[in-house]
């Protein structure tokens, strides 16, 4: 498996679970899908934003992208999806969280995902599902406010 780390140039802040230092973020392409651009842009505007970004190339596993996301720390996994395997390898990826004890680790997505398919996959356990149009700024702002939120 190849694994291209982007380190952020920015410390982030202490979270709710005390960790301090940038937010972890692994960035995969599971399944069979082939078209990484959204998902390399992505990973590249978290790394600006100041988040360390595992990016975890092509055609990984659901198994593949959990170990990555246990072995490096990660507090976040952001799927992307073209193929229309979304119902199946978010499930896949969720349900190996739990079974490893590290569902604490948030899964976000994008890609080609109907609307109506974006209530279930949020009910199984999926954070967030960002669509065709949504800014890298909103995408930044939503990891920032959500992944590690600030302790009160």
């Amino acid at each position: 498996m190849s694994v291209a780390r982007q380190d952020g140039a920015q410390a982030g802040t202490p979270g709710a679970a005390g960790r301090s230092g940038p937010i972890r973020v692994v960035v995969a392409k599971p399944g069979l899908d082939g078209h990484d651009r959204g998902a390399k842009v992505i990973a590249r505007a978290l790394r600006d934003a100041g988040m360390e970004v595992i990016y975890t190339g092509l055609h990984q596993t659901p198994e593949q992208i959990v170990d990555t996301a246990i072995q490096e720390d990660a507090d976040a996994i952001g799927l992307s999806i073209l193929s229309g395997a979304h119902n199946t390898l978010f499930a896949k990826v969720i349900a190996l969280l739990a079974e490893r004890d590290a569902a604490d680790i948030k899964v976000f997505g994008g890609g080609i995902i109907p609307e109506a398919d974006i209530p279930p996959l949020k009910a199984q356990g999926v954070a967030e599902i960002f669509t065709p149009g949504a800014t890298t700024a909103s995408i930044v702002e939503w990891v920032n406010a959500n992944v590690r939120p600030l302790a009160v």
